[in-house]
């Protein structure tokens, strides 16, 4: 079999089980790209990127972390790999004169049916817009962003209750499997790239604050779809007296018209918080407040008054 010098690229989680699988598969990783060490947690202490402490553990380098990929430093450096193929999972946009430099090309991994939720987030919104399916695909980079030709694609099934954490976990592993057989094709010259078509393109873009502030002004359904979808990062919101709440699950428990208040408490008992959309009631599973840490609504209710009548805002 046809042995491809890879550079990696990658900096989240979603990038390691593509990574690993590579690492461990007879092509040879002869670097890695990654974030720079970045402040992270509450204490905001200077760590690793994840990619690179998985690299630094199975002694895989150089680990190159440029702050500008236009860098001339890192450029000659990343020539100096003799790679024949790059691979990017979950990594910034790179510039022509990275991506056109191996011979075999640079291809991504993304999580989507693509042409379907180009963008930052596709996870996110796959769930927020209610899909019942999705897919992990592989692409050859080009200057458009995941506009390029699709080397392999796999649809996977998106369940009722996923979250966009759950998703990411499914697809990461999934897209691994995807990412080799595509390195392994392109080893052996019988990819035939398909051509997406861009008329049936949709964007996904980055999650902003606003986007995270939930309005209980929607239909049920629609609702637990935001909570969803934005669990367990970013997180979607709403405030209880001035203090931010965060919903990290939800379901629906009725779907008809009814007369309260959008984000109005109908019921908080010991097991329990349903609150009115528009129309319908959902159930809050999963609850955060602010300064506290992230609880099931039983656990929740022991230490957190939501009187009925309320309105989370």
């Amino acid at each position: 079999m046809t042995s491809l010098r890879i550079v990696f690229m990658g900096t989240p989680d979603f990038a390691l089980p593509s990574l690993e699988i590579l690492h461990q598969s007879h092509h040879r990783i002869v670097g890695i790209v990654t974030q720079p060490d970045r402040p992270r947690g509450r204490g905001q202490k200077v760590l690793p990127s994840p990619v690179k402490q998985y690299a630094q553990s199975q002694g895989i380098g150089p680990i190159l972390q440029p702050e500008r990929m236009k860098d001339a430093q890192f450029i000659e450096a990343l020539r100096a790999l003799r790679a024949d193929l790059f691979v990017v999972v979950a990594f910034r946009i790179l510039p022509e004169a990275v991506f056109t430099m191996p011979p075999r090309g640079t291809i991504n991994l993304h999580p989507s049916e693509l042409p379907k939720y180009r963008g930052a987030a596709p996870i996110n919104w796959t769930i927020i817009n209610g899909e019942t399916e999705t897919a992990v695909t592989t692409i050859f980079i080009r200057k458009e962003i995941d506009a390029g030709n699709i080397i392999l694609q796999k649809k996977q099934p998106v369940y009722p209750d996923d979250t966009a954490g759950s998703l990411h976990e499914r697809l990461a592993r999934s897209g691994a499997d995807l990412l080799l057989e595509s390195v392994n094709l392109i080893a052996e010259g019988k990819v035939v790239p398909r051509k997406q078509d861009d008329q049936l393109a949709s964007p996904a873009p980055k999650l902003t604050k606003e986007i995270c502030h939930l309005s209980f002004a929607q239909p049920a359904r629609q609702v637990k779809q935001w909570i969803h979808g934005l669990s367990p990062y970013p997180g979607g919101f709403t405030f209880y007296r001035e203090r931010q709440l965060k919903i990290f699950r939800a379901e629906v428990v009725d779907s008809e018209s009814h007369a309260q208040q959008p984000g109005q408490i109908l019921k908080a008992d010991k097991e329990r918080i349903w609150v009115a959309c528009q129309p319908g009631i959902i159930s809050l599973l999963e609850l955060q407040m602010q300064g506290k840490r992230r609880l099931s609504v039983v656990d929740f209710l022991r230490g957190n008054a939501l009187p009925e009548g309320e309105i989370l805002s």
